[in-house]
């Protein structure tokens, strides 16, 4: 497919942006609701700037909120090779009970069959075979106590742009914490849904008596999260899948809420993209699979209306996406206001509302 010159949305230079380093939140916000939020309308440019406690009030009375629980689970893990040497993994997606896809540091050197020791061989693997893609898959011994290990063992995914030291242990085991929603219980991520890490407990219930629904579904976010578009027509690139479910409980609301012509707004793209996938065909039923669902401008969103959203990384499928929302030249100059407003960008950082 050649690139149409003609048609910036598609050139991914169009998606670029500078942002000073010193804007790249590496610690959360205090409080949760402390965090900075924008207001944008789909509908006109005007902007306004607030804490995320007040979005209590800013959102609309017909308003539905959709929300990921996934629960990022501790997946990197430092152990020892037969030889003695030390070696990185960070596991990636569960093929099936007690395996698991894994990135592998200096993947070469290892050979199928080898057994892998973590925490002093407290928790073990053996390398099954290398994958095409330059992964491994890892078979882990006792797999019915795998996540009671995992949670003991294991540490917690940081996204590659929030440094951590090994003097920072404290910070460490407050990023537990901080890292997840609140709402957080279906385990298996490897990076959190950042736009809800700003809701608390009392946010929440004061939204629900508003009467405003809160409806939970699962995605759980892989590494692909963090991939770089490297094509220059972003219509050529392949985007990552991801494992989704909805509850029939879940189904069944959001069956109800669409036939009212409720207005869904979707916290976060993880969730955007699980409703975009299924469309208006919720049936009251389980639905789960894999979603590959990529959306760029000019996409026609079928289901969201609204979408809470943290500052995405330039040229990045996250951006693009919220591009498709809002449009291109609007959200490029709201994240210029937002440097100039000094928001905090990424997982850690500030939010925004669009409408």
């Amino acid at each position: 497919m050649m690139k149409d010159v003609n048609t910036p949305e598609w050139s991914l230079d169009s998606y670029d942006f500078h942002l000073p380093q010193t804007q790249i939140a590496q610690f959360p916000a205090h409080q949760r609701d402390q965090s900075k939020l924008m207001l944008l309308h789909q509908h006109h440019a005007l902007i306004s700037h607030h804490r995320f406690f007040e979005i209590i009030d800013l959102l609309p009375s017909d308003a539905v909120l959709v929300v990921n629980n996934t629960k990022v689970i501790p997946a990197r893990l430092f152990g020892k090779r037969k030889t003695g040497a030390t070696i990185e993994t960070l596991l990636l997606t569960e093929v099936e009970k007690g395996v698991w896809e894994a990135w592998v540091k200096k993947a070469k050197r290892l050979k199928a069959g080898e057994k892998i020791d973590f925490a002093q061989g407290n928790f073990s693997a053996i390398a099954d075979q290398r994958l095409e893609n330059g992964n491994w898959l890892l078979r882990f011994i006792e797999p019915e106590y795998f996540y009671e290990k995992l949670e003991t063992f294991g540490v917690l995914p940081l996204p590659p742009y929030i440094e951590r030291t090994t003097e920072q242990d404290q910070q460490r085991e407050l990023d537990k914490h901080r890292y997840q929603t609140i709402y957080a219980s279906q385990k298996g991520a490897i990076a959190a849904p950042t736009a809800g890490l700003h809701f608390t407990s009392e946010i929440l219930q004061k939204i629900q008596a508003r009467g405003i629904p809160l409806i939970e579904i699962t995605l759980h976010v892989g590494a692909g999260t963090f991939a770089p578009i490297r094509t220059e027509d972003i219509r050529e690139y392949a985007i990552h899948s991801e494992y989704y479910h909805v509850s029939a409980e879940s189904s069944e609301v959001l069956k109800q809420v669409i036939e009212q012509n409720k207005k869904i707004i979707g916290i976060g793209t993880t969730v955007v993209r699980v409703l975009e996938t299924i469309g208006q065909n919720f049936t009251g039923e389980s639905l789960s699979g894999t979603t590959n669902c990529y959306i760029y401008p000019p996409y026609r969103f079928q289901v969201v209306q609204g979408m809470l959203t943290n500052f995405h990384l330039p040229k990045s499928s996250l951006l693009l996406l919220v591009s498709a929302m809002y449009g291109r030249e609007k959200l490029l100059s709201a994240y210029q206001t937002a440097i100039e407003e000094n928001y905090r960008f990424f997982s850690y950082g500030d939010c925004m509302l669009i409408l």
